[in-house]
């Protein structure tokens, strides 16, 4: 309330007064104390000046000062008449200056402070001065004999703080009286001023200033009609626009709202009712009326209402064709945020649609051409066009069911449209014979739906056409040439993306080939393991995800899982070589560690060499690789930068066995370990790549535990069913990355399929070793294989009884080839060679490889093992395996 009386011309004359009576009230105060410092300054004069006179022309003071002592006979008469007089000091003194009384007898005889000269010339001098008593006011008289002559001085005064101490006794009564005529003066004024800020509204004189600047340009200047009404709706004020938008007469102020004619009932009634109204249209002299209202008593003001009024008769029209522009750009901003989310042909196509539905048409189909769907080049002509998408605002339309494959005549729009590149607007589709000979029967229903005007638009990307977009309409009005380009631009926006989609589902299809041709197609024949795989590419690129099942000789199986550090074809191609380098190692039947230690020198070389700048380099790759002896129920692994396998045992329980962890394969530097289990029979290894268990919205040990928690509890389940399994609780619906699995339950070779001997080192031993082979296959039922294996025998066995070391030992294995081995102590491998006809030796193994299917060598901690094998005659005899 300060503030504003300060700024208000009430204010400012309050403030005006208060400071004037102020002003006045102290300078009075002032003058008062000038004053009666004065008049005391006056009174201590007079009274020195008396005092000093009377006690110079008291008797008996010109015979005290002949007198021999004149300090004695004076100083108690100064003391005596300086209390009765109500002065501070008398002194009386010679011509000289020299006291000879003081107030302070010490100052007796000492020079007096002050001018003598004027006195001792016969004149009473007054004067202020420093003296012995302080700041002192001080008259000086002479003492004259009975001729004139003067013959002493003397002098009287007050101290000054004598005199200020009166002043200061009388400034409380000053004081109060000065405050007294500032409160009434001030009160007063104050009482005053309040009338004045009412009348005023407390407005400062610039805001009055304004306020009627205001007013007039609100009168004659705003090109918007207001109108103010009392409590009882009579007009108080209409301003010129007002009176035109209504065509009110002059004589307007005064009237009821009721009693004006040409106004629209429902306005008489808006402004008589006083509600608050927002923007409400209403109708007055042909014109279109925005009409707002406000009561006017909000801030403690006379009871009422003041309404505006604007003219929105051309802005009704403006702004329906900026909401139609504003809708198209919102559908085409849609368009470029919400088509082309994927890399799927289809699902772009259907975003198409669901982005036009019910926006921009009641019904869209999305035609494509048979080859787009496959990622080739789509067809010249409009035919064999598959219905990809359908979408509508109901789903019992007659239009073509999605999926259908359509050969468009040339009379229709589609065809047209497909074979120029321009789009087609159909306004009227009950006179579109052309469209009408596609199918009459079909298009008769689609009239008879009520669908009755098309835009048939062209999906262009690269100067070539994929396919048709075709917009209906049932119950919005028909298409114009506007909404043409309209659905021109919001098929253009989609064809890059269907085009874009188009060739990823080429090369993607081109490169999961690919990588499904380096993968195996089928397993091997073997007995050691029951297997079951999976191989899912991912949704986004192929990666160098891969496994391989090798059988091996002596009924043993290799299994590898690996994975190609990248993606795309370049992984995939160094996938299949990982592959085929993998079956090469594996022909030499290294153990594990050997074998992974030869591929990560096989993947260093591969990024040294790889210097083609568009060719991804590849930093590495992981590899898991295992030996399953069936005979034994021992395996043997080692990893290189992979995960361990998975072990479900025959009971059900599942763990993750302890393998030691290699770098990844091209790191070098660092040598791998092998681990060895045995597992019982009926035991399964899992084998897998990250893609399985690994996810961003996942640490990888809660991945671990669920594929431990779906390999759990299944003790019967089949490898095949466990994949599944797997898989169905691992993976989303679109997996990110690759996945290999593998799993593989294992077999045990029963023992009477096995026999053994340990043959000392005697040439002699060879017929005996023929003999008891000869029983055994016999009692296997394979006597016709007698004579080759007994040939096998005696050139295995005479070259380590030769040129081996003890111990030697012989295995015979019946599986699903009838398997020889002869182990020794010495790591020398023999080598085949072709003897000449004068040689007496060197034919041994030629006739080895002769007769038996195969042969090899594999080394051992103890030494090496040479194996043949022969093909069993039937299969039958196999028994129950």
């Amino acid at each position: 309330m300060v503030s504003k009386s300060s700024r208000s011309v009430a204010g400012q004359a309050v403030l005006l007064q208060a400071v004037l009576v102020i002003l006045l009230v102290v300078g009075a105060v002032i003058a008062l104390v000038l004053q009666s410092e004065r008049d005391m300054a006056a009174e201590a004069k007079h009274r020195s000046v008396a005092v000093a006179q009377t006690f110079a022309h008291s008797p008996g003071i010109q015979q005290a000062l002949a007198g021999p002592d004149p300090s004695e006979v004076l100083q108690p008469l100064t003391e005596a008449g300086r209390k009765t007089a109500g002065v501070d000091f008398i002194v009386v003194m010679d011509k000289r200056g020299v006291r000879y009384t003081h107030p302070i007898p010490s100052r007796i005889g000492k020079q007096f402070v002050g001018r003598i000269g004027p006195s001792l010339a016969g004149r009473v001098y007054t004067e202020s001065v420093y003296g012995p008593l302080g700041h002192e006011m001080q008259a000086t008289v002479p003492v004259r004999d009975h001729v004139g002559k003067v013959i002493a001085l003397v002098s009287a005064g007050l101290k000054v703080k004598s005199v200020t101490g009166e002043v200061n006794r009388q400034l409380p009564i000053i004081l109060g009286a000065g405050a007294g005529a500032l409160l009434m003066s001030t009160g007063g004024t104050a009482l005053m001023g309040r009338r004045l800020r009412r009348q005023t509204h407390s407005l400062a004189p610039d805001e009055m200033r304004r306020m009627y600047e205001h007013h007039d340009a609100v009168l004659h200047s705003v090109r918007e009609g207001v109108i103010i009404l009392d409590d009882d709706r009579r007009l108080l004020l209409a301003n010129d626009e007002a009176r035109r938008l209504l065509d009110l007469p002059s004589d307007v102020e005064g009237r009821n709202v009721s009693e004006l004619s040409g106004l629209d009932p429902a306005m008489v009634e808006l402004l008589a009712s006083g509600c608050d109204a927002d923007d409400e249209l209403h109708f007055a002299g042909g014109r279109l009326l925005a009409v707002n209202q406000r009561p006017t008593d909000r801030g403690e003001g006379p009871k009422g209402t003041v309404a505006t009024l604007r003219d929105s008769t051309e802005l009704q029209m403006v702004s329906g064709r900026a909401t139609v522009a504003r809708e198209r750009l919102e559908l085409l901003y849609d368009a470029g945020i919400g088509i082309g989310t994927s890399l799927d042909v289809a699902r772009t196509a259907d975003e198409l649609a669901e982005v036009a539905v019910p926006r921009f048409a009641d019904f869209v189909t999305v035609d494509l051409s048979d080859a787009v769907l496959q990622g080739e080049e789509p067809t010249p002509t409009a035919t064999d066009m598959r219905r990809v998408v359908v979408r509508g605002i109901r789903d019992d339309h007659p239009l073509y069911e999605q999926g259908r494959l359509i050969n468009f005549l040339p009379s229709t729009p589609q065809a047209r449209g497909y074979g120029a590149g321009r789009s087609e607007l159909v306004r009227d589709l009950s006179a579109a014979h052309g469209w009408h000979a596609q199918d009459p029967h079909r298009t008769r229903q689609i009239l008879d739906y009520g669908i009755h005007s098309l835009i048939a638009a062209p999906i262009k990307a690269r100067g070539v056409i994929l396919g048709m977009a075709n917009f209906y309409r049932s119950k919005q009005g028909p298409f114009d040439e506007e909404e043409l380009s309209l659905a021109e631009e919001l098929v253009a926006r989609s064809a890059v993306s269907i085009d874009n989609a188009r060739r990823y589902t080429r090369e993607h299809a081109l490169a999961v080939t690919l990588q499904r041709s380096l993968l195996p197609r089928a397993l091997p024949e073997q007995n050691a393991l029951d297997v079951g795989y999976r191989y899912l590419p991912a949704q986004s690129g192929v990666s160098g995800d891969w496994f391989d099942v090798i059988p091996l000789p002596g009924s043993r199986v290799a299994l590898a899982v690996g994975d190609v550090v990248g993606h795309g074809l370049h992984a995939a191609a160094t996938m299949g070589r990982l592959r085929t380098a993998v079956h090469n190692f594996s022909t030499l039947d290294l153990p594990p560690d050997e074998l992974l230690s030869h591929l990560d020198d096989l993947v260093g070389r591969i990024d040294q060499n790889e210097t083609c700048p568009e060719s991804a380099e590849i930093v590495g790759a992981t590899c898991l690789y295992a030996i399953y002896d069936s005979v034994t129920r021992r395996c043997a692994m080692a990893r290189a930068g992979h995960l361990a396998p998975a072990l479900v045992h025959p009971d059900g329980s599942a763990i993750f066995p302890e393998v030691p962890a290699g770098p990844p394969l091209g790191l070098g530097g660092m040598p791998f370990q092998t681990a060895e289990l045995e597992l019982p029979e009926g035991s399964q290894l899992v084998l897998y790549t990250d893609g399985l268990i690994e996810d961003r919205t996942r640490d990888l040990d809660v991945g671990l535990e669920l594929l431990r928690r779906s390999l759990s509890g299944h003790p019967g389940r089949l490898p095949e069913e466990s994949c599944q399994a797997v898989l169905d609780e691992l993976l989303p619906e679109r997996p990110k990355d690759d996945v290999a699995l593998l799993i593989a339950r294992t077999r045990a070779l029963p023992p009477e399929n096995i026999a053994d001997w340990d043959v000392p080192q005697d040439p002699a031993a060879v017929s005996g070793m023929r003999l008891a082979v000869s029983g055994k296959l016999d009692e296997w039922g394979l006597a016709e294989l007698g004579f080759g294996m007994e040939l096998v025998l005696s050139e295995l066995i005479t070259n380590a009884v030769r040129y081996g070391s003890d111990p030697i030992h012989v295995r015979l294995i019946r599986d699903r080839v009838l398997i020889c081995e002869v182990a020794d102590g010495s790591s020398t491998s023999p080598h085949l060679r072709y003897a000449a006809t004068t040689d007496e030796g060197g034919r041994g193994l030629f006739l080895v490889s002769q007769v038996t299917e195969r042969w090899g060598t594999r080394y051992t901690p103890q030494g090496k093992v040479i194996w043949a094998e022969m093909t069993l005659p039937d299969l039958s005899a196999l028994g129950e395996h």
